[in-house]
């Protein structure tokens, strides 16, 4: 249960909060925005500047949202509108672990004072300031401790959710303390969900570290792109795994499936419609996927002996036989979270790179895997 806490994104971004919120609607004043975004990748989010302040649009809070949400950035904030944010703030509570990265990237982990459940954060930086007593643990995702938050009187509250009904976010507003949705989870590319590390730069002002970043991130995975391309073969991969019956895997428009793509392999499901995932038996699975050169992230499956003992039909996949599985849920935090869910997002060159080691590790001799392992 830990680790499936744990999945703070997309794959299983936990199940995390919902109710009802029409006060929440109110004070984050929804409006409608035909503006284009001056991003490149990330779609969910725009950022703008005027003389005196700097407007902060999010645009796809959640999956399938219809809201756009407007925040006014100010050097000198002089009403209480919840929507008026002072900055660059002096402390924020985050609730993904996929922010954390961000934070550091940009040197200002410090200003984290609270998150709930700490013992999913695994990087070593951030640990030792929950050590420290510096990051207060804030309880449960699904309902913060309210009491412990106002005793902290962050400047902002960083969250995320599956709709557009929060009451938790509804009654932290209440409080006075501004709410602001990060919907990078919802990002169809890498490269999209990594730009969201622009939402953090703006706030702390500190844009200039962020885009600086974020170029040298996508140069990264842009190379790595083009080392992929030079393969001479194109290996067939089989994804995802079973749970309660169901073979979840990623659909052929997924993130999952882009990085399968740029990584220059045969992704089985790539002409695949939808964002998500798709839910087969695994009969379909097993009837298209049988001769698939690699099985990449087969669930929660540690062991290739725990593999083989889960289904009879297991050991009859030509990955299997060949020992050609590779998971990321063995590289593991201090506290037992997953790394991957941690730091993928805001490293989609890392993960790119440990794809091509291992569909075609003769065009990256010296790497060693960041994220993934073969199953022993």
């Amino acid at each position: 249960m830990k680790l499936l806490s744990s999945i703070v994104f997309a794959i299983a971004t936990t199940m995390l909060l919902s109710s009802c919120g029409n006060d929440q609607k109110k004070s984050l004043k929804a409006v409608k925005s035909n503006e284009k975004s001056t991003l490149k990748y990330a779609k969910g989010f725009d950022i703008q500047h005027f003389k005196n302040y700097t407007k902060l649009t999010i645009k796809a809070p959640y999956q399938n949202s219809t809201e756009t949400f407007e925040f006014m950035l100010v050097a000198n904030k002089t009403n209480t509108d919840l929507n008026t944010i002072q900055i660059p703030i002096n402390s924020i509570v985050v609730t993904s672990t996929t922010h954390i990265p961000m934070l550091e990237l940009l040197q200002v982990e410090n200003k984290l004072v609270g998150f709930p459940n700490t013992d999913y954060i695994s990087s070593p930086k951030t640990r030792s300031l929950i050590e420290k007593g510096s990051i207060k643990d804030l309880g449960h995702e699904e309902s913060i401790n309210t009491e412990l938050l106002l005793d902290l009187k962050p400047d902002l509250v960083v969250g995320f959710s599956m709709n557009s009904n929060n009451k938790m976010f509804s009654v932290i507003e209440k409080l006075g303390i501004p709410v602001l949705l990060n919907g990078d989870w919802v990002e169809e590319t890498p490269l999209g969900r990594a730009e969201w590390i622009k939402f953090f730069g703006v706030l702390f002002d500190k844009e200039k570290l962020a885009d600086s970043i974020f170029n040298d991130l996508e140069k990264n995975y842009l190379d790595a792109k083009d080392i992929a391309s030079k393969a001479t073969e194109k290996p067939t991969v089989i994804s995802g795994g079973l749970f309660k019956d169901v073979w979840n895997l990623p659909a052929g428009e997924s993130f999952e499936a882009a990085f399968l793509k740029d990584a220059n392999t045969d992704y089985l499901w790539k002409d695949s419609k939808g964002k998500g995932s798709l839910s087969l038996n695994i009969e379909n699975v097993f009837e298209k996927g049988k001769d698939a050169e690699f099985w990449i992230s087969p669930s929660y499956y540690k062991t290739l002996e725990q593999l083989n003992n889960a289904n009879d039909m297991f050991p009859k996949l030509r990955a299997v036989q060949n020992k050609n599985i590779f998971t990321y849920v063995n590289k593991q935090g201090e506290m037992g979270g997953i790394i991957y869910f941690e730091l993928a997002p805001a490293r989609p060159d890392l993960v790119l790179k440990d794809l091509i080691k291992i569909a075609h590790p003769e065009l990256l001799k010296n790497y060693e895997l960041t994220f993934y392992e073969r199953l022993k």
